[in-house]
């Protein structure tokens, strides 16, 4: 029997068993890595340089767009890495510091305020200045941030202090808790269970939040007599609304999947989806509802063709 101690690295499951394959998932992850760090980079750059843009939404945008890049950040290059040098293993502690800094938590949270907000801009919007001024939020940013750092530093703890008997391979190719569990082989994986089920609970009641701001802000935007401003209403939120779907539909069935329709292609083909599809896809879907964001990007790069 050996526990967490005396594994030194972990083996990562192979996008592909063919070398030719290999290439191929690293020239996709490579792509798909570019054109998610230039995307999410003219967000920050058009949010930061646009006066217009510096609103509570665009300044939960910003949040979300660096929560996307630690995402991709965090998994893709040693997949890239494993796949380039047809390699499968991770150390221990570089898999410890790949789960800790996976904020995923911070998406969600992140997604959950964006809701909030767009429920104060349509349904009390001569008070929303003043409820979401730029303390109001930054603490609430904050609050996400810390909450999934916290999150993130329980369950690393928990989940790297488990004895481990079955081998050290992991079914995915970046490190993450469901699977480090099944290696385990003592009752004391019971404890990081607890904690899941915790954040389950926590998670169900953003998810109750979210329904609920939805269903007002409904309610709200098909009162409105102008089918102009109810038009603008409803494009302010479709953006969002998508991500989140996107987001909830793939992590939830991710992690709460039966085990009984769990193989290894399944959640590998999920985790891509929910790990590293949104922060190349979240910049698309946001600037092509959202009129503001394109003339904010559009002003940036004529300004800096004039330039020079």
């Amino acid at each position: 029997m050996s526990n967490s101690s005396s594994i030194s690295h972990f083996l990562l499951l192979p996008l592909a068993d063919m070398r030719q394959l290999q290439l191929l998932h690293f020239c996709l992850f490579l792509a798909i890595s570019l054109a998610a760090l230039l995307a999410n980079g003219l967000i920050i750059s058009a949010i930061a340089c646009s006066h217009h843009l510096h609103t509570p939404m665009f300044f939960f945008l910003l949040n979300l767009v660096l929560s996307d890049l630690d995402s991709i950040c965090t998994t893709v290059p040693k997949a890239m890495y494993n796949s380039l040098w047809d390699i499968s293993n991770t150390s221990y502690a570089g898999c410890a510091t790949q789960m800790f800094i996976f904020f995923i938590g911070a998406e969600f949270s992140l997604l959950t305020i964006m809701c909030c907000d767009r429920y104060m801009s349509i349904r009390k919007p001569l008070h929303y200045g003043t409820l979401l001024g730029s303390r109001a939020c930054a603490h609430m940013a904050a609050a996400a941030w810390a909450s999934a750092f916290l999150s993130a530093l329980l369950h690393t703890a928990n989940t790297f202090s488990l004895f481990l008997c079955h081998g050290n391979t992991l079914l995915q190719f970046f490190c993450e808790i469901p699977q480090i569990l099944k290696l385990s082989c003592s009752l004391s994986y019971l404890r990081e269970v607890s904690l899941i089920m915790i954040t389950i609970c926590l998670v169900f009641g953003c998810f109750v939040l979210l329904v609920f701001s939805y269903v007002q802000i409904c309610r709200a935007v098909l009162r409105i007599p102008s089918e102009q401003g109810c038009h603008k209403a409803f494009s302010t939120c479709l953006p969002h609304l998508a991500v989140l779907s996107l987001f909830i539909s793939t992590g939830t069935f991710a992690y709460l999947k039966p085990s009984s329709i769990s193989f290894p292609s399944l959640d590998l083909a999920l985790s891509v989806l929910y790990s590293v599809v949104p922060p190349a896809l979240n910049p698309l879907i946001y600037s092509l509802r959202n009129q503001e964001l394109k003339d904010g990007l559009s002003k940036m790069i004529m300004n800096a063709f004039q330039k020079q």
